[in-house]
Parts: C-alpha cells; sequence; structure tokens
C-alpha cells in the first residue's frame, strides 16, 4: 500500500497514530535513533557547539561531537498500513528540559537511551517519565569501544522497576530501533491494560 492510498480498489486505511518520545542524555544518539528509522527526511534543530557553551554542556565521553539538538528531532513510521509513529526526539542539556513538557504532551510512551560510559545522564528522563506515568522503555546504546554489562546489572545501577523494559540496541540499526519502538507500544498497550483491569 502507498501511504494515504487505497490498493486495488481496497477501501483508504485511516491509519492510528501514535506519539513516540526519544529521551536520554546529552550524546546519547537520540538524532541518530530518530534518522536511522524515520521514512522521511527528518526534521533536525541541530546547532554547533560553541565555545561559550563548554561551561554547561558537558562532552567527556562524547568529545567527537560537534553538534547539539536545540528544540526536538522528529521523524516518523509506518509499523503496519493502519499504524503510523510520530518520533520527537527530546533535547538533552538540563538548559532544555523545559521543552520536554510540550514534547510529551499526548505521547504514549518514551524510548530513553542510555550510554554506559554516562549512564547517570538518563536518571532525568527515567524520573521525568516515572513521575508523569508515562510508559517507557531503556534502549542502552551499544556504542562501538564501550563496556558491556550484562542487562540486570544495568537495571540495578539504574534502579529501574522489574516491570520497565530494558533491552541492547544500536541506534544506528533501523531493525533494532523498530524493535525498541515495537516495544515501548506494547508496554504502553499492557500498561493500559493492566490500569482498566484495576478499574473494573
Amino acid at each position: 500500500m502507498i501511504f494515504g492510498r487505497s490498493e486495488r480498489g481496497k477501501p483508504p486505511v485511516e491509519p492510528v497514530t501514535l506519539k513516540i518520545l526519544v529521551a536520554g542524555g546529552f550524546g546519547v544518539g537520540k538524532t541518530t535513533l530518530v534518522g536511522a528509522v524515520s521514512e522521511i527526511r527528518p526534521l533536525r534543530t541541530e546547532e554547533l557547539l560553541t565555545e561559550a557553551g563548554r561551561p554547561v554542556d558537558d562532552t567527556s565521553g562524547v568529545e567527537a561531537k560537534s553538534t547539539t539538538t536545540v528544540a526536538m528531532d522528529f521523524g516518523r513510521i509506518t509499523l503496519r498500513e493502519d499504524l503510523v509513529l510520530y518520533l520527537f526526539g527530546t533535547p538533552g542539556q538540563e538548559r532544555f528540559w523545559f521543552m520536554w513538557d510540550e514534547l510529551s504532551e499526548g505521547a504514549l510512551g518514551a524510548v530513553v537511551l542510555a550510554d554506559t560510559r554516562r549512564l547517570e545522564d538518563c536518571f532525568a528522563a527515567i524520573d521525568y517519565f516515572e513521575r508523569r506515568s508515562i510508559p517507557f522503555l531503556v534502549g542502552v546504546n551499544c556504542f562501538d569501544g564501550a563496556a558491556r554489562y550484562p542487562a540486570g546489572d544495568i537495571r540495578r545501577a539504574l534502579d529501574l522497576d522489574d516491570h520497565v523494559p530494558l533491552l541492547m540496541c544500536d541506534a544506528r540499526d533501523r531493525e533494532a530501533v523498530k524493535e525498541a519502538l515495537i516495544g515501548v507500544v506494547q508496554h504502553a498497550m499492557a500498561q493500559a491494560s493492566q490500569r482498566r483491569a484495576v478499574t473494573t
């Protein structure tokens, strides 16, 4: 099927559109993830890092990074003809966190990217989604040259609740990213089902 058109006389399918956030610390791979999977040219709001920003942008561990997202990244992926995900990548630095409330409005769930070299950088995102009861999973972005740790050790280091999914991924790999996004949708659906069961 061609997006938005019918095929061989079939009535057009009106897709369900869902909003997913991609969050995490500075330089963790959010822009890369959105770009790896988006079927449209992603909207990016990247600016060059400057000397003026060095005191507030901690680049230790990501010294080669030369740009940063200052508003959001946006992409789209059609998982099925009737299911489309809109992806919103959040800015990672603390001075841009005020935008998260706007971006999270109406979100089904989120992927929190983590980097084992700077694991503490994703604490703020995890705390944000826990406090607002927005379903999320943690995707450990496996950077080249970064140490590998068992998932259980990472879960304990992040103090994740047992029901929060955690997976290893490569933000550059389209299939790995798709699996993470499908995981978010499934987790959010399971959470919604549990809430309905409690209230009935």
